[in-house]
C-alpha cells in the first residue's frame, strides 16, 4: 500500500517560528526558490529520539545559504531548536527531520535581494533508503557528471543542484538498477544521487578527494569510524579504469547510512567484512551505543 502524498498527512510543521497544520504549510505559487532553485535544506535522521549530529546539520545548512547569497535569518541554536521541537511535536523516535530554507515571494525574476527568507522544520517516518540494503545495491554509470567548481555553489546543499541527482536517479529505476554513479567534470569518480562512496582493497579505504562535493557529515563519521579501527583511509582522485581492482563498496549518507555495492555496471564486489563492520559501528554510534 502506497503511502499518503507528502502534502496530505496528519500533523504539524514548524514554519518561522510556530506550528502550522501539516495540510496547510503551503508556499505561494510565485515563490522565488520554487523558480530559482535558491532553497536549501538538510537531511537529519533521529534514532531513539535524539537527532544524530544536528547541530553540524544546522551549521551546514546556514553556510549552505550563505554559498547562495542570503542569511537564514536564525541562529544555529535556534535551529536545533525548531527541529527538536518538530521531532518532539511528531512524537516520533526514529525520524527523518527535514529543515528548509527559501526565498519568498515578494519579488520575481532573476535578482532576489528583497525576498524575505523563510525556514520550515518537517518531520516523518522514514525507513531503510535502500530496501534489504545490507545484501548490496547495484549502481549505473550516471549520463550527468558532477559540474566543475567555478560553475555551481557546490559546497552548498541547495535544491537546484539536485536536478541532475534527479534525472540519474529516475534513468537508474527505470532501467532495473538501484542508482547511479555520477563522474565530475574530470572524469574522475565522484558520488551517487545521494550520497558518497568508497572502496576496499586490501582492507584499507579509497574514497574520492570530495574537493568538489558537498561536505558530507555521515561521510566524516565513517572515516572516523575506520579510523577509530585502524583502518588506512585513503582520500584521493580515483578514476573509473580502477573500479573494477576493488574488492568491496560501499555508500554512505543520511538517508542511505552506510550501503553495500554488489555491482557498478559490470563491475562486482563482495558483501565483505570492511563494510559489515562499519554499517554496524555506524548503527552503535548513532543509537548510542559506541561513542568516537
Amino acid at each position: 500500500m502506497l503511502e499518503k502524498p507528502y502534502h496530505d498527512r496528519d500533523g504539524h510543521i514548524w514554519v518561522d517560528g510556530s506550528f502550522v497544520d501539516w495540510r496547510d504549510a503551503n508556499i505561494h505559487l510565485l515563490t522565488h526558490s520554487l523558480h530559482y532553485g535558491s532553497a536549501v535544506f538538510e537531511g537529519d535522521r533521529a534514532y531513539d529520539g535524539k537527532i544524530f549530529r544536528l547541530t553540524n546539520h544546522s551549521a551546514r545548512l546556514k553556510r549552505s545559504a550563505e554559498h547562495l547569497g542570503y542569511e537564514i535569518p536564525y541562529s544555529v541554536e535556534e535551529i536545533d531548536q525548531a527541529c527538536l521541537d518538530a521531532l518532539a511535536k511528531s512524537g516520533l523516535g526514529d525520524a527523518y527531520v527535514r529543515p528548509v530554507a527559501w526565498r519568498g515571494s515578494e519579488m520575481m525574476g532573476v535578482a532576489s535581494k528583497n525576498n524575505v527568507i523563510h525556514l520550515a522544520v518537517a518531520t516523518w517516518h522514514w525507513g531503510n533508503y535502500f530496501p534489504d540494503k545490507m545484501k548490496g545495491i547495484r549502481l549505473m554509470i550516471s549520463d550527468w557528471k558532477r559540474p566543475a567548481p567555478d560553475t555551481i555553489p557546490c559546497k552548498s546543499k541547495a535544491a537546484g543542484l539536485y536536478m541532475i541527482c534527479t534525472l540519474a536517479k529516475d534513468k537508474a529505476a527505470a532501467t532495473g538498477w538501484d542508482d547511479a554513479l555520477m563522474y565530475d567534470y574530470r572524469g574522475r569518480v565522484a558520488e551517487c544521487t545521494g550520497a558518497h562512496i568508497f572502496f576496499v582493497r586490501d582492507g584499507e579505504l579509497h574514497t574520492p578527494t570530495n574537493d568538489i562535493l558537498l561536505e558530507g557529515i555521515t561521510y566524516d563519521t565513517v572515516i572516523k569510524l575506520a579510523e577509530k579501527r585502524g583502518i588506512t583511509v585513503h582520500r584521493r582522485d580515483i578514476y573509473p579504469s580502477e573500479i573494477s581492482h576493488f574488492e568491496q563498496c560501499f555508500v554512505v549518507g543520511t538517508a542511505a547510512e552506510v550501503t553495500p555495492v554488489r555491482e557498478i555496471q559490470g563491475s562486482h564486489f563482495t558483501v565483505g567484512d570492511t563494510v559489515k563492520q562499519l554499517a554496524a559501528d555506524y548503527d552503535a554510534l548513532v543509537r548510542g551505543q559506541i561513542t568516537l
